[in-house]
């Protein structure tokens, strides 16, 4: 089964019926809210990662509850939503990426489930941190939309996703060392999502929207509004590329 993870700007699957809302208990806290939804491709699921009303910050959403119940619900391939700042020059805001590899920065974050509580110590291989048939996937779902529109989508198919720690947004001079080091977009919330994803067996991969030029890049000042508004243009986009997926995962 397939699950979408929505970050800022989805809270719902548009163009298909919402069957029900699960609470799915784990040993991690508070029960998750799993929405099912069903359509013409078939049923998902979907997990709103900032909760129902978008209350939690980055770095207190309760990633390994998030992850734990999605498994325990039998989903096995995860699309992760993503708004991010765009550091490369691809990245224009408006502009869409599907990241291949990942830098962490956060810190804090139970970021593991081989806490000591009895669970085998996994020193898991993070060679590929997204999976790359999900990846290949989501990224022919560009290539069919672009052919059925006639116009093309601007899309990277590579990059290197930087997961900061929020809620604030970075200095200049951290998105130069970020810049540095390798990183082609800025975001708060791919890690610990995408490892806890790995450790569990599960396939992932993240189709993320840049909202905004990083702090230092950009010609005006970050302004939440305009983020907003590149937001609500890019979820039509979003919502088309999620149903083409499940039509051919």
């Amino acid at each position: 089964m397939l699950a979408i993870i929505g970050g800022t700007g989805l809270y719902a699957l548009e163009g298909y019926e919402e069957s029900g809302v699960e609470a799915v208990e784990t040993e991690y806290g508070a029960p998750v809210q799993l929405h099912r939804y069903s359509g013409a491709d078939g049923e998902l699921i979907f997990l709103p990662r900032h909760g129902e009303n978008h209350q939690l910050p980055p770095h207190k959403i309760n990633y390994r509850a998030n992850i734990a119940a999605l498994k325990k619900a039998g989903v096995a391939q995860i699309l992760a939503i993503n708004s991010v700042g765009g550091i490369h020059p691809d990245m224009a805001p408006g502009f869409f990426a599907v990241p291949e590899q990942i830098i962490d920065y956060t810190w804090g974050r139970d970021h593991t489930f081989a806490d000591g509580s009895g669970l085998e110590n996994l020193h898991m291989d993070f060679t590929q941190p997204y999976t790359e048939g999900l990846r290949h996937c989501i990224l022919q779902a560009f290539s069919t939309l672009d052919t059925q529109s006639g116009r093309m989508v601007p899309v990277m198919g590579h990059g290197v996703y930087g997961c900061t720690q929020g809620p604030r947004l970075e200095s200049p001079a951290e998105i130069n060392r970020m810049r540095k080091d390798g990183c082609d977009m800025v975001g708060m919330t791919g890690m610990p999502e995408a490892a806890l994803a790995s450790e569990l067996g599960m396939d992932y991969a993240a189709l993320c929207l840049s909202v905004n030029w990083a702090a230092g890049f950009g010609d005006e000042p970050i302004n939440m509004d305009s983020i907003r508004a590149v937001i609500e243009q890019g979820m039509g986009t979003v919502m088309q590329i999620i149903r083409l997926v499940a039509r051919t995962r």
